[in-house]
């Protein structure tokens, strides 16, 4: 099932068992799909395509987390943080800490990375082989540092 089935799907479910939050976070992402097909003028969307808008609902979700603990409002946050674990459900498995850094290391060798302008090429191919799978900004620090060491 890929992963655009998988949200039409679990978008009727939620609407079947009255599942408001479910149903609006996938609301939202539906249309947010729906968008992009039209600016795509009715090209197929491909899976990393859907990843893209996850994530970028995902990163939405954890900016406003942190403006509404900020601003004092608890309720709020634990809102964006109920939708955010729904839309966690749509990322594939996260690589992070050493994991992430033991592939960055083997993608500087791969590429032939030699110093920080090479930095490009590193996660261009990071992201060609592990779409959405990574933080960026986790993996730019960690490529920063092994091609600066």
């Amino acid at each position: 099932m890929s992963l655009a089935e998988r949200i039409d799907a679990d978008y009727i479910a939620a609407y079947k068992g009255k599942d408001a939050l479910r149903l609006s976070v996938l609301r939202l992402l539906k249309t947010s799909m729906k968008n992009l097909l039209v600016e795509r003028m009715q090209k197929p969307l491909e899976e990393g395509d859907i990843l893209d808008l996850v994530a970028r609902q995902c990163k939405q979700r954890q900016d406003s987390i942190a403006q509404y603990s900020a601003a004092g409002r608890p309720d709020l946050a634990a809102k964006e943080e109920e939708e955010l674990a729904i839309l966690k459900e749509y990322m594939p498995e996260q690589i992070s800490g050493d994991a992430l850094k033991t592939l960055i290391a083997e993608l500087v060798r791969k590429t032939g990375a030699s110093g920080p302008r090479d930095m490009g090429k590193v996660m261009q191919a990071l992201a060609a082989d592990h779409k959405g799978q990574y933080d960026g900004k986790e993996a730019s620090s960690l490529v920063k540092g092994i091609l600066a060491g």
